[in-house]
């Protein structure tokens, strides 16, 4: 059956209620473009035959005018209204061939959305007029004439305009940033100082007490989940559970209505937030989903895409144009390789920038990205398209460098100027603190920047975005509690959500009150936090970890709006108040040791000049580390001494000179370390051990040339150079660090309540 429909009417017009004037306008810029005098409206499409710009009244309802957009230059069709104002509402039917087996699914009867529209009105409700084709038949290639308006979302024209005030963006650069990933609606849903009208939105995370948290926790930069407005899967409604995490994209240029206080100004209300979160000092990253969008394969719906220029917008099996290509696993990938794809998406990447004046993005499935009809190609479109554009090559990229489709997995794959998130650091450090055999010799690469995956090109290690959790799998206090997922929520017999998660739950599964389990749990917190914490690369720290957040075992919560996403403020007691408490030493720390964020990678080689190494393995014993002892798989301990005197690259900074001790010990017991030698009046002065909760204790001198480090710990040392050289960079490096420590230690986490708001 090949069914080729080029004339068929769209539904019949609505009764006419003004007949507004139109002019031929201009191709550029795309959408709906407010000049002051009038609304200039553009659309791509290369196949179609005609396009109509539907009017509606103010509620949305009611389509009021349909008016023929009168050019057609370069394949896009345009008209510019005079009449027209902001607050306009509007949307478009799209006439050409419905050819199904060709590509072409054009249906004039289906509502369209622009792909360039600023706002979002209305909701989808999911009904059988919404897709192409007979829904009920199951069958494709038959075509629908049911109108879908009433059932779908509208667009709004916007004024951009927005007073910005002294707004500045924090630049914070590369090798001093720490990512802290969160969900605006989660954070704050049940925060106790934000107002209750504004939990869970824009304006919830930039009030003062969400900002004064986030500030005097030490992190840089908040990395949301997806704001673009996306849609609610109609299976997830079907048994009321909701797309909670919202890669299902709809629109690229629109922020999500849901998470404003006032939906109908939720673009000025984000530029809001965005401005206070920068009144802060912290940067604004969002998390960006490009690769797909909501509208699934050929049996999902008819919402945007689809029905302006199906075969444009969407990669297709190059033999059956009828099927869609999957590198996704969602039904259907954006095809990147056509230059007004290509161009809609850095476009879209431009207005967050510029107009929204966000600092950076993290590209899920990014592998999709780059990827050309042949494959991966890291001088693919894209990319390339990134790395030469003034405005994209400025802020901040993050690949999660995978997807499903061939040769998916391209971790270190990226040119230079990206970051990617770094699952090797997950797994390798989760293994090693677990006590997995043979994996000295991969904790080694990954504290030191993964040189293996990313010294190539120019590249440094910041480009390895470190993590122990992420939004997706368990949480940091889960990772310890559970040894299998707890996903049946998501009502589908706890089959999603992947397996692997490299955790423990060390003797009882799930939330206990036995002592030494509940002890060895929160040792175990620490020392992963401390490795993420204390290595080099861009750490990403997951919302709530710093305090023991759980999702009750769910490694799979993107379903989950409600409370076992939603950050618990209220279930944080002196345990979790400790744990926040070390996670902020820790950044202080981070911060006081620039050396651990140095723009070149170690590499042991003897300093002939200075007679110092960079970097030293160590085993237990205090001797360098052999090709016999990396190859011992049953070895768990290691000593690693970080010489800052071998800094060699970019200004000398505060710190940088100090020289570190950190000691690993993943045995399940005790083990002596023998610290290395010192000279004069030098000495080994403790600034960190995971044992330790009471840190009263730690900074101390007197440890003597023997150290028994307790099991499932890691310690950190700062060399204390002889008084005789207190005018020397050296000294003044350790008392930097020691200053540092200090204020560790006499300063909390701003944790707020009720009385707060």
């Amino acid at each position: 059956m090949n069914v080729q429909i080029t004339t068929k009417p769209a539904p019949p017009e609505p009764a006419l209620i003004r007949r507004s004037r139109i002019r031929e306008g201009q191709p550029f810029p795309l959408g709906a473009t407010w000049d002051g005098l009038g609304v200039n409206f553009a659309l791509f499409s290369a196949h179609a035959t005609r396009v109509e710009l539907c009017l509606f009244d103010d509620s949305g309802e009611t389509e009021i005018e349909r008016i023929d957009l009168p050019e057609y230059t370069d394949e896009v069709w345009h008209g510019y209204l005079p009449d027209a104002r902001p607050g306009t509402i509007y949307a478009y039917r799209v006439h050409g061939p419905y050819e199904p087996e060709a590509g072409h699914r054009f249906n004039p009867n289906k509502l369209l959305l622009d792909p360039y529209a600023k706002a979002l009105v209305g909701s989808v409700t999911w009904n059988p007029a919404l897709f192409g084709y007979v829904m009920e038949s199951g069958d494709d290639l038959s075509f629908d004439e049911r109108d879908s308006a009433k059932f779908t979302r509208k667009c709004r024209v916007i004024d951009p305009a927005f007073t910005w005030g002294r707004d500045q963006k924090p630049d914070v650069p590369w090798d001093r940033t720490i990512i802290y990933e969160t969900h605006v609606k989660g954070f704050t849903k049940l925060h106790p100082a934000v107002p209750e009208r504004l939990r869970g939105t824009y304006a919830g995370l930039g009030t003062k007490p969400v900002l004064d948290y986030i500030r005097s926790l030490g992190v840089t930069s908040v990395e949301l989940l997806p704001v673009h407005s996306f849609v609610n899967d109609s299976y997830l409604l079907d048994k009321d559970l909701v797309n909670y995490w919202g890669y299902n994209t709809l629109s690229f240029f629109a922020p999500a209505r849901r998470y404003a206080a006032v939906p109908d100004f939720a673009f000025s209300e984000f530029k809001e937030m965005v401005a206070r979160l920068h009144g802060a000092g912290l940067e604004v990253i969002l998390d960006v989903v490009y690769n797909h969008t909501a509208e699934g394969n050929e049996r999902g719906p008819t919402l945007s895409f689809k029905g302006i220029d199906n075969a444009s917008y969407y990669r297709l099996l190059p033999d059956q144009k009828r099927y869609y290509i999957n590198d996704t696993g969602t039904g259907n990938t954006v095809n990147l390789s056509h230059p007004r794809v290509l161009q809609m998406v850095t476009d879209s990447l431009r207005y967050w920038a510029t107009e929204m004046r966000v600092d950076g993005f993290r590209f899920d499935l990014a592998t999709i990205l780059g990827r050309e009809p042949y494959g991966f190609d890291e001088g693919g479109g894209f990319l390339d398209s990134c790395r030469q554009d003034p405005v994209l090559s400025s802020v901040k990229l993050i690949a999660e460098p995978w997807d499903c489709g061939p040769g998916g997995y391209q971790v270190g794959g990226f040119p230079p100027g990206w970051a990617e998130w770094n699952d090797r650091f997950r797994d390798d450090v989760r293994g090693y603190w677990r006590g997995d055999e043979g994996l000295l010799p991969a904790l080694a690469e990954r504290i030191t920047g993964s040189a293996d995956k990313f010294n190539k090109r120019g590249r440094r290690p910041w480009a390895s975005v470190n993590f122990i959790t992420a939004h997706d799998g368990f949480t940091l206090n889960d990772t310890v509690s559970y040894n299998e997922k707890h996903n049946a929520a998501n009502g589908e017999d706890n089959r999603d959500g992947h397996s692997h998660n490299l955790s423990a739950n060390y003797g009882v599964e799930g939330p206990t009150d036995d002592p030494e389990i509940r002890a060895v749990r929160l040792r175990q917190m620490r020392n992963l936090l401390a490795t993420l914490l204390l290595s080099r690369g861009t750490p990403m720290l997951l919302a709530g970890d710093e305090f023991a957040r759980t999702q009750k075992g769910n490694n799979n919560a993107y379903c989950q709006d409600n409370a076992i996403s939603w950050v618990d403020w209220t279930a944080i007691g002196a345990e979790e108040r400790d744990l926040a408490e070390f996670t902020q030493r820790l950044l202080i720390l981070r911060k006081a040791m620039p050396m651990l964020g140095r723009g070149r990678f170690l590499t042991g080689a003897y300093d002939e000049e200075l007679g110092v190494r960079d970097v030293t393995w160590l085993t237990p014993a205090g001797v360098e580390m052999t090709p016999e002892n990396w190859n011992d798989g049953g070895a768990r301990s290691l000593a690693v001494l970080l010489d800052g005197r071998a800094q060699t690259s970019g200004i000398r900074r505060r710190g940088s000179e100090a020289t570190l001790l950190l000691l690993f010990n993943a045995y399940h017991d005790m083990v002596q370390f023998t610290l290395p030698e010192v000279v004069g009046g030098d000495a080994w002065m403790r600034v960190l051990d995971t044992n330790l909760s009471d840190t009263q204790d730690l900074a101390r001198f007197d440890i003597g040339h023997i150290y028994d480090v307790t099991g499932r710990s890691m310690l950190l040392f700062v060399l204390r150079p002889a008084e005789v050289d207190h005018a020397t960079e050296t000294w003044r490096s350790y008392q930097h660090v020691i200053q540092a420590f200090e204020r560790a230690e006499s300063e909390s986490v701003a944790f707020a309540t009720a009385e707060d708001a």
